[in-house]
């Protein structure tokens, strides 16, 4: 299956839609000098926690529960020595900055408040979206980590289901350099994992729904250049392989969900003095 089939218009049937050409390059330019200016401003003494999707012992974090309404530096696994201290240049240490950036930085703000994030929302049927979650995501040149199979919903749950994510380009997204992959129609699947605050909100549990794994055909790289929008259901399962070529592979990605969902207490993304805002 092609990407090229992967409009707007099927959105609904493949749970995937791609828009070629959605952010400009001096759209492009203006977040590469808002990335590094967070990067400038990353006090790597002050960060030890580590990212995975595998491992999720980052998620016991305080720094990690309480990233919701903040500006947070996430690491590559391996990015430290024995003492907890950062080996080499701090940017290539850097897995992902999360989880507020739209509404906390005006550059990253006003970058995903144009008319290729709004205008792909709406055309993916999105009705009142309000901006939850945004990460840029490095995958570094070689140290690049990977991204198991996961779907959003798992992590940002809502009753019905509304959360959709829009990932963005920086770099040419090539399999050599840690692509997304994506299962076109996975979303008719019941997701399988919901991760939540435990009761004693100090902690994360991830609570298993369907213990059957996800096919393992069907699934298709989504090479794209840069400035290219993918647009990806909460339910749809996707994932991307670690970079370990010579190439970056930065990225973006904002998860928006609709005003008029419940957004329970139990999700792990808080945002308590933080309200949440639309386009």
């Amino acid at each position: 299956m092609s990407i090229a089939s992967f409009s707007a218009d099927n959105f609904e049937r493949n749970g995937v839609a791609v828009f070629p050409g959605a952010v400009t390059s001096e759209q492009l330019d203006a977040f590469r000098e808002a990335v590094d200016d967070l990067v400038t401003d990353f006090d790597p003494d002050g960060v030890r926690t580590v990212f995975s999707t595998d491992d999720q012992s980052h998620a016991r974090s305080d720094y990690f529960l309480t990233s919701g309404d903040k500006t947070r530096y996430f690491l590559e696994d391996g990015a430290t020595d024995s003492d907890g201290v950062i080996v080499g240049d701090k940017r290539r240490a850097l897995n992902k900055i999360g989880h507020a950036m739209h509404d906390l930085d005006p550059k990253i703000g006003e970058f995903c408040r144009s008319s290729g994030f709004a205008g792909a929302a709406a055309a993916v049927g999105m009705v009142s979206p309000l901006l939850l979650q945004s990460m840029v995501i490095f995958k570094n040149p070689e140290v690049g980590g990977e991204v198991s199979t996961h779907t959003d919903h798992t992590f940002l749950w809502t009753e019905p289901q509304s959360v959709i994510g829009f990932w963005v380009a920086a770099d040419d997204a090539t399999q050599e350099n840690g692509c997304l992959w994506a299962l076109p129609g996975g979303h008719s699947i019941p997701v399988k994992e919901r991760f939540q605050r435990t009761a004693s909100n100090e902690a994360t549990e991830m609570i298993v729904l369907d213990e059957t794994p996800y096919p393992t055909d069907g699934w298709v790289p989504l090479e794209v250049e840069a400035g290219t929008l993918i647009a990806l259901h909460g339910s749809l399962p996707h994932r991307s392989a670690p970079n370990r070529s010579s190439k970056p592979r930065l990225a973006f990605t904002l998860h928006c969900i609709e005003a008029d969902a419940d957004y329970p207490e139990s999700n792990w993304l808080q945002r308590p003095d933080l309200p949440l805002m639309g386009f």
